[in-house]
């Protein structure tokens, strides 16, 4: 189940505004999270069911920042990538066999978008 805050931002965008902290507020009081200040103007707060059909859409948002997030922890720095790309220069391989690309690729296969 994919978080409010991405089904708001969701909404958000299909409505050309874009997430403002000081227009929307969430909160949640044990019972679950909940929207406890909207001031957006000209867009009315969204109920449950408006809510409810950002499900699938949040939830494939969701997936993909979490992949996107381990890649770029697993792509290690760009000191790093530089490093690997200098001596695959030195070593004439600015091509698929270079330990660039290689670092690269693996970390994409094993972090698949879908």
């Amino acid at each position: 189940m994919s978080m409010l805050y991405t089904k708001v931002k969701l909404y958000l965008e299909d409505n050309s505004k874009t997430w403002d902290d000081t227009k929307v507020s969430l909160q949640n009081d044990g019972s679950g999270d909940y929207i406890k200040s909207w001031t957006y103007d000209g867009l009315e707060k969204p109920n449950d069911s408006k809510i409810a059909e950002y499900e699938t859409a949040g939830n494939t948002e969701e997936t993909l920042n979490n992949v996107l997030t381990k890649r770029k922890k697993e792509y290690k720095d760009f000191g790093h990538q530089l490093d690997l790309l200098y001596h695959d220069m030195t070593a004439g391989k600015l091509d698929n066999s270079g330990e660039w690309h290689k670092h690269i690729k693996a970390v994409k296969d094993a972090n698949s978008k879908g």
